[in-house]
């Protein structure tokens, strides 16, 4: 009996001792968690805790920020993220808490979304996106052609020549192409376009894009040609996939008007950006 009074007092003691001196866990509470669209970009957090403790943020498991070196139960802190070698558009972050007793605690992980593409300041990473970028550059796209009593396959390349800078920078406002196409077993099969895009983006797709451009075949065809495109997703952040229609009208004494269902990429990486 006595011996079981003691281990009761031991355990009520341990459990009062816990209670009192060590928290199981401090609960986060995120108020915000968001980067500004303007620059310098700014991480903004702000959160609440279930206690009095200092806290820190850790972004991708590699740049570390005080948030509150006081103990207190509302946090916050902005932070210019412009120049950090951020390696995705999704940012993870983890909260770190700290008691009065100096144990730790780490939040589950959250995260937010950059307004603009991360550089890349690694060389091989870069070198790696060059060279990938080089063959986009190079490679036509496939396309399908019909003028109402026959189709064609075709190939074209465009290259956005000038870009103009949007608040976002996810995409352009809107950019200046050159474009060439090629239709196989037409009886003029090439085609140069001069043309603008306006870039529109979109909650659940990419952007879509109408535009316009006027067209040559060299010969007796020219005209002008409406179109309109549908970006998809992104391959490594910076490309974008994309379907378009265009119709072609013809200006000409000769020729016919038709229509075009292409496949591509869209980067503006090899672009001239102006403000």
């Amino acid at each position: 009996m006595i011996f079981r009074n003691i281990l009761l007092i031991v355990f009520l003691l341990f459990a009062t001792g816990k209670s009192f001196g060590q928290s199981d866990s401090i609960e986060v509470e995120l108020i915000d968690a968001y980067c500004t669209r303007d620059i310098p970009y700014t991480f903004k957090l702000s959160f609440y805790t279930s206690e009095l403790c200092k806290s820190k943020v850790i972004l991708e498991n590699k740049y570390e920020f005080d948030v509150s070196k006081e103990l207190t139960d509302f946090h916050k802190i902005d932070l210019d993220i412009s120049e950090l070698d951020l390696k995705n558009q999704v940012v993870n972050f983890v909260i770190i808490t700290e008691d009065s007793l100096g144990n730790k605690f780490t939040s589950e992980t959250y995260d937010f979304d950059l307004p603009f593409e991360p550089k890349i300041k690694s060389g091989s990473s870069l070198f790696t996106l060059c060279l990938f970028g080089t063959a986009i550059f190079l490679v036509p796209y496939p396309g399908y052609v019909s003028d109402g009593h026959q189709s064609y396959f075709s190939l074209t390349k465009e290259i956005p020549i000038l870009s103009f800078r949007s608040k976002s920078l996810n995409y352009p406002s809107g950019y200046l192409s050159l474009e060439y196409t090629y239709i196989f077993d037409a009886e003029n099969p090439s085609y140069l376009r001069a043309g603008y895009k306006k870039l529109i983006e979109l909650p659940y797709t990419k952007y879509i894009s109408p535009g316009v451009s006027a067209y040559t075949n060299f010969n007796k065809n020219h005209g002008l040609s409406p179109e309109l495109s549908v970006g998809l997703f992104t391959i490594k952040d910076t490309f974008t996939f994309y379907v378009r229609y265009r119709y072609n009208i013809h200006l000409s004494s000769e020729g016919s008007n038709f229509h075009e269902i292409n496949l591509g990429l869209y980067s503006g990486f090899f672009s001239f950006y102006l403000d």
